[in-house]
């Protein structure tokens, strides 16, 4: 089962594929099956070019791996997990080119 325990739309900046992205979509997505926990930070800018536009293009879209194991979830490790997660998430953007401004959030956040 796949979740997205964490979502954030932020102001950004990135070009990819040639498009100008002015957003970004933040996430902390857990996958349990079978006895396994696995977490991922991933980012995805988008192009965001007026107020109304949250039409998320999956093109660039980056992530990584924070925790794969023999496991069932636990909420002290994933507020561990969030915790990290803004310095994860400028990791995978800095390699893309890009910025999250994190204190200029478009949206409130969605816990899942």
């Amino acid at each position: 089962m796949t979740l997205n325990i964490y979502e954030q739309y932020f102001a950004a900046q990135a070009e990819y594929n040639g498009v100008p992205r002015h957003a970004a979509l933040v996430m902390l997505i857990v996958d349990s099956e079978a006895g396994h926990i696995r977490y991922e930070a991933v980012v995805t800018f988008f192009p965001h070019n007026d107020e109304e536009d949250y039409a998320v293009s999956y093109d660039a879209c980056f992530n990584k791996v924070l925790f794969d194991a023999k496991g069932r979830r636990s909420k002290k490790r994933e507020q561990a997990l969030m915790d990290e997660l803004p310095s994860h998430i400028d990791e995978l953007a800095e390699k893309a080119g890009g910025e999250i401004f994190w204190d200029q959030p478009l949206r409130e956040a969605r816990w899942g």
